[in-house]
């Protein structure tokens, strides 16, 4: 169903929701209740106290409805006809006022038995196409999200054309829950949250930050083969450098200002302004290009409390950030190259299920972006035909470009289905010119590079905590923080266990030895529950069958499939192809 239809179908199922809640609670008022992305909500002021026990009575009531709602009847109405309308509504007052304010047309529209003031986009015959419906969640919400505004009462709710669309979304949201990253993040010790630290910066335990370094090394090395140069940049920068990139004017995650020395200095949001004056350090010729720094560096983000989320959402970013100086003619091979790195990382962290969203301007409001009409169509033709190269499903996202280049957005299904927005490559030709960028040609004249904005991760903490719920924290042996756990059912089994993790370590295998006195099945479960991929006993039987210089364990895995007594060496080898 094509997103327009599902936004009509979800806002219609709203209205019904505003019904179903007016008729159970008269003295209620409902503002607004828009399509979302999975579903719809809708506010009211309510005369009592509502929670979740009340949705299975309040969708009763919206299926008794839903037969009398036939079609959606459309009206033109007057600022003064709306205030008469709406007299009682003091909510639906307001919005006509401000509509009337900016132009907007007034409408009324009304399925049957229930008159609203609504702008539009409703489904055609309601009473049939709102059949597969579920109110999800309550939650408070000021009133224009205007913290000085009352608190209004939140209902979420999904909607489907099918009764399979449904369930299999139901389905998803419970398997979500149980994959939650800041659930798992806890249970797996990998990383925590301090209210002395402060919202959105995150502390990595040691096992979070050997899955961190995990992947920064497999990136890093990619990088450098692909002939990628490492640099580094300061966290801060004066306010001066982000005023010439245009961010401080456009970009609305800037940190609040610092003083040093009466100098006004910010956290750096982003690395590129850092990167470009590496590349102003010294004349470049054409002999020199493409130059591409790359840094894994954090950055900081004056991200909302309230959209703070775990790992996914948080105000220090890592960008495994890079910058490639590139000259016009060989954009194509450059952006090839990146797509390629790319395909190679999906299938790596067994995520080969995407597609690409190419974002451009919004061609009516052009005024908002950098650069001129030319070269923003030049630059969203060279990405398209990059993709089209490579046979990459791809769709266009209208207005949502930088506001200085179009850019590629790589969407990932996870294991469950949900999609996931990770590599990005922006095509910049505007931010050379605001930095006065060039190099010196073939024919001796100056010439300005394109910038390629490429961060293939996306943020490093934001993909681990796509990572943890894709695999539900079982993550592969390879990216596995502990990778084989040594369980002596007895003290006297300790000296072997001891020779077995020392054997292993100089494999480079990460070993964690259980010498607690616990009971071996209480062992075995610890272990399987912090989802450690190898889990080796050792006990008489496998004292006794080994010898000098010859260890056998024996063997089962997180799924507990019992491997049987292996030679220590024999499976150090075969788990070394699993890297």
């Amino acid at each position: 169903m094509e997103k327009q239809n599902l936004d009509n179908l979800r806002h219609s199922c709203a209205h019904l929701l505003a019904k179903a809640v007016l008729e159970l609670y008269p003295e209620s008022h409902n503002a607004i209740g828009p399509a979302i992305e999975n579903g719809f909500y809708q506010d009211f002021e309510m005369s009592v106290k509502i929670s979740e026990e009340d949705l299975p009575k309040i969708e009763k009531k919206m299926r008794e409805l839903l037969p009398s709602w036939n079609h959606f009847e459309t009206n033109e109405v007057s600022i003064e006809e709306a205030r008469k309308l709406f007299k009682h509504n003091p909510y639906k007052v307001a919005l006509a006022e401000e509509f009337e304010k900016q132009g907007k047309k007034l409408t009324t529209n009304n399925p049957g038995n229930f008159l609203d003031l609504c702008k539009g986009g409703h489904v055609e015959n309601p009473g049939k196409e709102l059949q597969h419906f579920k109110l999800l969640s309550i939650a408070g919400a000021y009133w224009r999200g205007d913290e000085k505004n009352k608190m209004l009462t939140r209902i979420y709710g999904t909607c489907f054309p099918t009764k399979q669309e449904l369930e299999k979304y139901l389905w998803q949201q419970e398997e979500a829950k149980k994959r939650d990253h800041k659930k798992l993040g806890k249970e797996l010790e990998l990383f925590i949250f301090s209210p002395s630290v402060g919202p959105g910066l995150p502390l990595l335990l040691p096992k979070g930050y050997t899955v961190r370094k995990v992947i920064e090394e497999y990136l890093n090395k990619l990088k450098t083969k692909n002939r990628l140069e490492f640099v580094w940049s300061p966290h801060i920068a004066r306010s001066e450098l982000y005023k010439q990139s245009k961010h401080w004017q456009k970009y609305d995650a800037m940190m609040p200002p610092l003083k040093i020395e009466n100098d006004e200095y910010t956290l750096k949001p982003m690395n590129c302004p850092h990167h470009f004056q590496l590349y102003l350090s010294k004349p470049r010729s054409y002999r020199d290009l493409p130059i591409r720094y790359a840094e894994n560096a954090t950055v900081y983000r004056f991200e909302k409390s309230g959209e703070i989320n775990g790992l996914l959402r948080v105000r220090a970013v890592t960008q495994d950030d890079s910058h490639w100086f590139v000259p016009h003619e060989k954009l194509a091979e450059e952006i090839d190259r990146a797509i390629g790195m790319i395909k190679q990382i999906y299938t790596t962290f067994n995520l080969d299920n995407f597609y690409a969203r190419i974002s451009v301007r919004d061609s009516e409001n052009s005024d908002k972006y950098l650069g001129d009409n030319q070269t923003w169509e030049g630059a969203e033709q060279e990405l398209i035909s990059a993709v089209k190269k490579h046979a990459i499903k791809y769709e266009i996202g209208e207005g949502e470009a930088a506001f200085y280049g179009p850019k590629i957005d790589f969407m990932v299904k996870d294991s469950i289905g949900r999609e996931w927005q990770l590599t990005t490559i922006q095509l910049d030709f505007n931010q050379p010119e605001n930095f006065d960028l060039t190099y010196v040609g073939a024919d001796g004249e100056k010439k300005r590079p394109a910038v390629l904005h490429i961060a293939f991760l996306g943020s490093i903490e934001r993909f681990m905590a796509i990572l943890i719920e894709h695999y539900a924290g079982a993550l592969p042996f390879w990216l596995s923080p502990i990778q084989f756990a040594i369980l002596p059912i007895a003290e006297r089994h300790l000296a072997l266990a001891k020779q077995v993790a020392e054997k292993l370590i100089k494999a480079g295998i990460r070993v964690e030895v259980d010498e607690t006195n616990e009971s071996i099945g209480k062992k075995i479960r610890l272990s399987t529950l912090q989802k450690i991929p190898y889990m080796g006993i050792i006990g008489d039987k496998e004292v006794q069958s080994s010898s000098s210089g010859v260890q056998n364990i024996s063997i089962r895995t997180r799924e507990g499939k019992d491997l049987g007594i292996k030679n220590i060496n024999d499976f150090i080898s075969e788990v070394q192809t699993d890297y």
